[in-house]
């Protein structure tokens, strides 16, 4: 059972109003400019890797920005880091959650799959049904492959056993396949507090969700971060909260319809000893002001990457049309780094090729390695 539950019964509202109000029209702001901006699909892909990688720092892990791309793009120059792993976990569960409809992430189907679970439903006893009728099916062949062997001659008889062994074969794969319910899971003691009931503690965390419905999106993004962190729902999972905070905003529609809220990125900049203070209130007002701090971040990376994009087509002019610049932009806008191999794979030319037009397109070597080098606009 859990002991304790989250208050909502002194919000303090009326300071903080003034946070949430702003931090919503920044963000408005923000999301209008990167629907109708040129650059506005990189500007929400280097968001996803910049937020994956402040949501590691928040947790008081360091990944640094190039491993993540690279790792990314299988173009690793290390074996990956659990730390690195995870910041993969988390970026792809941002795009998998900007991909969906905005409601998706906090229905039940999102949560049971965002959380990794896949629960027993009717369905799933109807595939069950469908994979023990091979066994039945293969058992039959068997007995009749045994009452053949009377008449039939000993091939005919192996063959009948080896199909009845590849039919029993093929069902007992796709049996061990198919995901368990999350109850039945066995847990290592070692690893899980077996008394931590992550299922209840969501439920309260989603009727103090509901409470907040009536609220404005920026104010329930807020809210539901601090209940979220003080519940603790997840075990060895805290940054999902944080991506669900950002998906009420853009279930709202009025706040951040075009892009996923970075608010990793904005709470970065908030000293921890305000993000994790002991009066509710305080925290409340370091999350707002968390909040607010991403969306100005994020205008002036916006504002960055267009006038970057102006600096790059200007070397377009009098180019062939064959030439592969043009790819190359595009490829530099989407990526906060590109390498020499993420550059061949994604524009067919040879490792020398893709030194020199990196070259003429003026990038910045950002590693400052003398292999495995990156180049990009930052």
């Amino acid at each position: 059972m859990i002991s304790m539950s989250y208050d909502l019964t002194k919000l303090p509202v009326a300071s903080l109003s003034n946070p949430a109000f702003a931090a919503g029209v920044a963000l408005s702001r923000l999301d209008e400019r990167v629907l109708r901006s040129a650059v506005g699909q990189g500007w929400i892909e280097r968001s996803h890797f910049s937020d994956a990688c402040a949501s590691l720092w928040i947790d008081g892990e360091l990944v640094h920005l190039e491993d993540l791309v690279l790792h990314d793009a299988t173009r690793d120059i290390r074996a990956p880091t659990h730390e690195l792993t995870i910041a993969r976990d988390i970026l792809k569960t941002r795009r998998r959650i900007a991909a969906q409809p905005p409601g998706w992430a906090l229905s039940a189907d999102g949560l049971r799959s965002l959380r990794g679970h896949a629960w027993e439903t009717v369905a799933d006893r109807a595939v069950a049904s469908r994979i023990a009728a091979p066994d039945a099916k293969a058992e039959g062949i068997a007995g009749e492959g045994d009452e053949a062997t009377q008449d039939a001659t000993g091939f005919e008889a192996e063959f009948a056993a080896i199909d009845a062994l590849l039919a029993r074969s093929d069902a007992a794969i796709e049996q061990a396949m198919k995901p368990k319910p999350a109850r039945v899971r066995d847990k290592d003691p070692l690893v899980y507090d077996l008394d931590w009931d992550e299922d209840e503690r969501l439920e309260e965390w989603l009727g103090a969700l509901r409470q907040l419905h009536d609220l404005p999106p920026a104010m329930q993004a807020v809210l539901a971060l601090d209940a979220w962190n003080e519940l603790a729902v997840l075990q060895h999972a805290p940054w999902l909260g944080r991506l669900l905070a950002s998906s009420i905003l853009r279930e709202a529609g009025v706040t951040t319809a075009a892009h996923l809220a970075a608010f990793n990125l904005g709470l970065k900049s908030i000293p921890v000893n305000q993000r994790r203070h002991r009066d509710r209130d305080t925290r409340l007002l370091a999350i707002a002001h968390g909040l607010l701090a991403s969306a100005e971040i994020g205008l002036k990376e916006h504002d960055r990457l267009a006038l970057a994009r102006q600096m790059m087509e200007r070397k377009l002019i009098g180019r062939r049309t064959s030439s592969k610049l043009p790819e190359l932009v595009e490829l530099v806008m989407a990526r906060p780094l590109v390498s020499t191999g993420m550059v061949v794979q994604t524009l067919d030319v040879t490792p020398q090729a893709a030194r020199r037009i990196v070259g003429e397109l003026g990038l910045r070597e950002m590693t400052g390695r003398g292999r495995f080098r990156a180049w990009g606009v930052i």
